[in-house]
């Protein structure tokens, strides 16, 4: 089946381009100029991926971005003319899954486009592949639904909203407990190999994560900093069903 790719960019220059150039590579293209026609063709169309300019004129891209995860996992490879840190970890926060500066050349961002897809398509093979009865992890406080892809707090029963960012990092610690993971293994874990940011953002990532699941963040009880090397999380865990009915901390400092 002909993959769809979704442009939104107010340059007409750049989507009449890239509408060639897909089509050439063998993906069917829609395009829109603003994020109001964009809302209109992802509710009347299958798209596969959105490739989303950050300057709209109706509104900002990383809004947008915002607003797509929240009832979405379609990937998006976000565009922009700025080439700082913190826009790039902004878009990731924000839940895209590549980001890629102008000007670019249309050949790498169609290899980018290809890995997300692929990386893509991998998460949900895996996620056939693991019923999510099976899903759940607890850890201290917290109920970790894999495939619901939720945070619940055991005592008070409430969802902390973690961005996709920050889900995927600490679904990489939940899953590999008292595993020291540097920065680079934190952010291929995390957006794949090929997401282009320096793996000193994961510093604020996990800054974030901890103000939303410690008690105290200066003095984290899960997350701990293993100074010159990375992160590790040094809690127990276990399927749900084996928990004990009240959460533990583990003594480890």
């Amino acid at each position: 089946m002909t993959q769809t790719i979704l442009v939104v960019d107010d340059d007409p220059q750049i989507t009449s381009l890239l509408k060639r150039y897909f089509s050439k590579q063998g993906f069917e293209t829609l395009c829109a100029a603003s994020g109001h026609e964009m809302r209109g063709i992802l509710a009347e169309n299958r798209v596969d991926i959105c490739v989303l300019d950050v300057g709209l004129p109706d509104v900002d891209g990383f809004a947008l971005t915002r607003e797509i995860r929240r009832s979405s996992d379609l990937p998006i490879i976000v565009l922009s003319v700025r080439d700082e840190t913190y826009d790039r970890v902004l878009g990731l926060e924000f839940g895209a899954d590549d980001y890629v500066t102008k000007p670019f050349e249309p050949r790498e961002l169609v290899a980018r486009i290809k890995t997300v897809l692929r990386r893509a398509g991998n998460r949900k093979s895996r996620t056939a592949d693991n019923p999510c009865n099976h899903s759940q992890l607890i850890f201290g406080n917290w109920i970790m639904d894999l495939c619901a892809r939720t945070l619940v707090n055991r005592q008070s029963g409430k969802e902390v909203c973690l961005t996709s960012m920050e889900f995927e990092l600490l679904k990489a610690f939940a899953t590999q407990p008292h595993t020291v993971l540097s920065r680079s293994r934190l952010l291929d874990l995390a957006h794949g190999p090929s997401a282009y940011v320096g793996d000193r953002a994961i510093d604020v990532h996990i800054m974030r994560l901890r103000k939303k699941i410690e008690t105290d963040a200066g003095h984290p009880e899960y997350i701990k900093t293993i100074h010159g090397t990375g992160y590790c999380l040094v809690q127990d865990v276990m399927p749900a069903g084996k928990a004990p009915d009240k959460p533990t901390m583990t003594d480890e400092a």
